[in-house]
């Protein structure tokens, strides 16, 4: 059972656009997003703590990357990054850095927690990760792990909250039953998907065949250049998908995968042969 959460949000200088706080009632934890302009002018205590942090990117050809880090004083780590940067030492430009400190937190503590977030990051595959090494044979005690575990939760509900969804898997995993109610099919000629619908809209998942002809009578230039730009993505390899990918809306999905214009609530259906249209409109 999955109970509510209270946050408290703090815009420090009275707007979104620049430093935020985020707190979880019964937690000691801490988040602050800082804009990348306004590190080296901040006074704030807070970021001088030990702690993790995340940096945002964004790559030439418009996907989101993440740098994860950990350092026993975050601004001043920031600061370096920046320097790096101004240096020609480091490649990638960040925008944004969310930190999270908490009391008692040691090297050895933010060492498994930057090592877990890494993997975490790698397995929800929404971000590329910029991060090459962490210390993954880190020694902690079976009672500091439990603890660090719930500390990674609360980064889970806090960076969401935040507006990054880098923790958050494209689809959660549900037990096989409910999987199989829920999961969507849709097939035309050669072409073959299955999928779901999510709270951000729908999935289709890694193995789908796409047709290879594509209508561009049929389709709107913004569904052209969505598919063109997924066919050349190391989503999809000889016109099959090799992750799941996630789409605004159902037709949007079907669009892709059938190469011409169609009703995604009409097209998809489960596995009864029921149109989502259908599951929809009984609900």
């Amino acid at each position: 059972m999955n109970y509510g959460k209270a946050i408290e949000l703090f815009l420090v200088n009275g707007t979104a656009e620049s430093i935020i706080t985020a707190e979880l009632s019964n937690w000691n934890g801490k988040a602050i997003k800082i804009p990348r302009i306004e590190v080296n002018e901040c006074t704030r205590e807070d970021i001088n703590s030990p702690g993790v942090y995340f940096l945002f990117c964004k790559e030439d050809d418009g996907t989101d990357s993440v740098y994860i880090g950990e350092s026993e004083n975050v601004k001043e780590r920031l600061k370096q990054h920046i320097k790096d940067y101004n240096n020609d030492k480091e490649k990638y430009y960040w925008i944004t850095a969310v930190v999270f400190t908490g009391r008692d937190l040691n090297k050895a503590l933010i060492r498994y927690l930057e090592d877990r977030l890494v993997q975490i990051t790698k397995e929800c595959k929404r971000y590329k990760v910029l991060t090459k090494n962490t210390y993954s044979n880190t020694v902690l005690k079976e009672s500091q792990i439990s603890v660090m575990e719930e500390f990674l939760n609360n980064i889970k509900i806090l960076i969401n909250t935040l507006g990054f969804k880098v923790l958050e898997p494209i689809t959660h995993q549900l037990p096989t039953s409910q999987m199989d109610d829920e999961k969507l099919y849709f097939k035309s000629g050669s072409a073959y998907a299955e999928g779901i619908v999510t709270t951000e809209g729908f999935v289709i998942f890694a193995g789908a065949i796409i047709n290879e002809k594509v209508s561009e009578k049929s389709l709107s230039k913004g569904a052209i250049a969505l598919r063109n730009k997924l066919l050349a993505s190391d989503s999809v390899k000889d016109y099959k998908t090799v992750k799941d990918i996630l789409f605004s809306s159902s037709s949007a999905a079907v669009d892709f995968v059938a190469g011409y214009s169609l009703s995604g609530p009409r097209n998809w259906k489960n596995k009864n042969g029921i149109t989502l249209k259908e599951l929809e409109n009984k609900e």
